[in-house]
């Protein structure tokens, strides 16, 4: 089926679902800062934007006469899934924060749908994004990777306050932060990351765990991440690579870059910009972005790894 392409001389009007933090922090500048784009309608639960036609659920949005281009999900992953279906169904392109679906096959059937359906479906991995993934990739391709250290660290009450969903089952835990080191590594590494084993604790009475540790291998290169939602203070989003000339260093989530011998290059945050921009390109030529490397990683460390209780968890 051909793409359904919107017309190119004027904006894409674009239907943004899930109100909440991210929405709010990142996908609305974005959104305004592009010229691409048009918000002219929202939809969620319990928020809406200012001067923006709002609704209850994403049907409503669909049947609420916006001729929509496209759509942006920002809902939470668990229930997820139908409404990227009624979006699809609906002809309408897609873009999907991370991390995409609840399950594998969820995304996997979302991805023959919007085929099917001639769509664009977009699933984005922010953290790629970030000023010094592209430059550390494209250096560590000439290199032989040694060994790979990852430390993601922070703290939930300061980034998800009162989220209840993100320690319930399915709510991935420390693995929604940790997420976005394993897009970064699975991107800049020259070779597949593999998961090799894998702990992780889980509060008495939560089903999401708030610590893990990660054993994985890109070649023969060992690669270690340690994962922690629970540090207060300075936050730590750091990747080395031990190389055969040298050790690259990503630091604040890939925003700082220090190749060997050089100093620290840091350069502004325009994560979501360079998304929305992403997305423009992608609806325009009508094609597919779809990486679900991160995801199966993740995935992978629930089927094997090991899993002890910690204490009692309250925001």
């Amino acid at each position: 089926m051909e793409s359904a392409r919107p017309d190119l001389s004027r904006e894409i009007r674009l239907g943004l679902v899930g109100i909440g933090k991210i929405a709010r922090d990142q996908h609305l500048p974005a959104i305004v800062d592009n010229d691409r784009f048009e918000l002219v309608a929202t939809a969620s639960r319990n928020a809406q934007v200012d001067g923006i036609p709002s609704h209850g659920d994403i049907d409503a949005l669909i049947a609420g006469g916006h001729q929509l281009d496209a759509i942006s999900l920002c809902t939470p992953p668990g229930g997820r899934f139908d409404q990227a279906a009624a979006a699809i169904a609906a002809g309408l392109h897609l873009m999907l924060e991370k991390p995409p679906a609840a399950t594998i096959r969820e995304i996997t059937t979302l991805a023959e749908q919007a085929r099917a359906r001639g769509v664009t479906l977009f699933t984005t991995w922010h953290s790629r994004e970030a000023a010094g993934v592209e430059p550390a990739r494209k250096w560590l391709a000439g290199r032989r990777v040694e060994a790979v250290r990852i430390t993601w660290k922070e703290d939930i009450r300061r980034w998800h306050p009162g989220q209840e969903w993100i320690l319930a089952a399915g709510g991935f835990g420390v693995f929604d932060p940790g997420i976005n080191a394993l897009s970064i590594a699975t991107r800049i590494l020259p070779g597949p990351v593999i998961l090799e084993s894998a702990s992780m604790e889980v509060p008495e009475n939560r089903a999401s765990p708030l610590r893990a540790e990660l054993e994985m291998r890109s070649g023969a290169a060992p690669v270690r991440a340690e994962f922690d939602f629970l540090q207060t203070g300075p936050q730590t989003w750091d990747i080395e690579v031990d190389t055969d000339q040298g050790t690259l260093r990503l630091a604040m989530g890939g925003n700082i870059l220090r190749l060997p011998g050089g100093a620290p290059v840091r350069a502004p945050d325009a994560e979501y910009p360079r998304l929305y921009a992403r997305f423009a390109e992608l609806v325009a030529g009508g094609e597919q972005d779809i990486d679900i490397r991160p995801f199966e990683l993740v995935a992978d460390a629930f089927l094997i790894g090991a899993r002890r209780t910690g204490p009692a968890f309250a925001f």
